[in-house]
């Protein structure tokens, strides 16, 4: 089977193709336009970029009169009830319109779903769909670790078992990246400023019950900018403030749920650091940085995985 995913985010237009006989994606995606120095996009301008740029998204991917068997597209960000953001529209009344064309089954999945199955098909472990595993999502929209098990009708059931209580870890990147005079989106640059840091910091975290508070890194990182700090070392500071809460977060959840396998999606985890510290420390399974980040590829293998005889 051959099954076409759009995913139309915050962020990213994406599209892929699965091809399961040979387990392989072919995926396109492109970033929406931020103006300079502005920390994102409203919704309504999100669906007027999308609207403008998904058609040639889609037609990177079509080579050689492909044909879809079905067609899959992510319809909400996360499967929990009111879970709901207008950019999803594009996308999913695109794919509904390909698939009466063409003729194949459509069904929809979430954002954070395709993120999982992204992050899995990365890193050879589409295997564990079949067992309880803890999912870790750090983007700009979302820092939540879920537990995931297996479910009949989606794939699987996500429960959120630890998160951000205020600030997420990719608007803490894109704020601080901004203070520095960063384009946004601020991840890939604000991760090399902090390689080149030599610095070290004793990171007080702020916990409750497994879920982290990272609105105190803004503050701190605007203080250290007032006193003069070196660039390189304030973004040091929000990389590693955001991987001590991270460290804080998989020692509750593995004392609470035992040694569950643990994978990790989300641009934020498309960071070297924080890579490189959770996976020394952990059983980790990381998403590779074109599968880390927004994309469509997930979606696709959800449909076909929906839609397999």
């Amino acid at each position: 089977m051959v099954c076409l995913g759009i995913d139309t985010s915050n962020y990213t237009t994406s599209a892929a193709l699965y091809f399961s006989q040979e387990n392989t994606i072919i995926q396109a995606k492109k970033l929406l336009p931020v103006k300079s120095g502005e920390k994102g996009l409203r919704q309504s301008d999100a669906v007027f970029h999308h609207t403008a740029q998904l058609h040639s998204v889609i037609r990177h991917i079509f080579k050689n009169e492909i044909r879809p068997d079905c067609i899959c597209a992510s319809s909400a960000p996360c499967m929990q009830e009111g879970s709901y953001m207008p950019c999803f529209l594009v996308g999913t009344n695109t794919a509904e319109s390909i698939s009466t064309v063409c003729g194949v089954p459509f069904c929809t999945t979430s954002h954070q779903h395709g993120h999982i199955v992204a992050a899995l098909y990365s890193c050879g472990r589409l295997d564990l769909l079949e067992k309880p595993f803890i999912a870790f999502h750090l983007s700009g929209g979302t820092t939540q670790a879920l537990l995931v098990e297996p479910d009949s009708k989606e794939l699987m059931k996500c429960t959120v078992v630890a998160q951000s209580l205020d600030l997420k870890a990719g608007q803490a990147v894109d704020r601080v990246g901004l203070m520095l005079g960063l384009d946004f989106p601020c991840g890939p640059m604000l991760d090399k400023f902090a390689q080149n840091s030599d610095a070290e910091y004793k990171i007080r975290t702020y916990m409750k019950d497994g879920n982290c508070s990272l609105s105190g890194i803004e503050n701190q990182c605007r203080k250290m900018i007032e006193n003069g700090a070196k660039k390189e070392d304030v973004a040091r500071y929000c990389i590693d403030s955001i991987c001590a809460s991270l460290e804080k977060m998989i020692e509750y959840l593995l004392e609470k749920y035992g040694e569950l396998p643990l994978v990790f999606s989300g641009g934020v985890m498309s960071n070297t650091i924080i890579r490189e510290k959770i996976g020394s420390r952990f059983p980790a399974h990381f998403a590779s940085a074109e599968f880390s980040c927004d994309n469509a590829a997930g979606v696709a293998i959800i449909g076909y995985l929906k839609n397999k005889q």
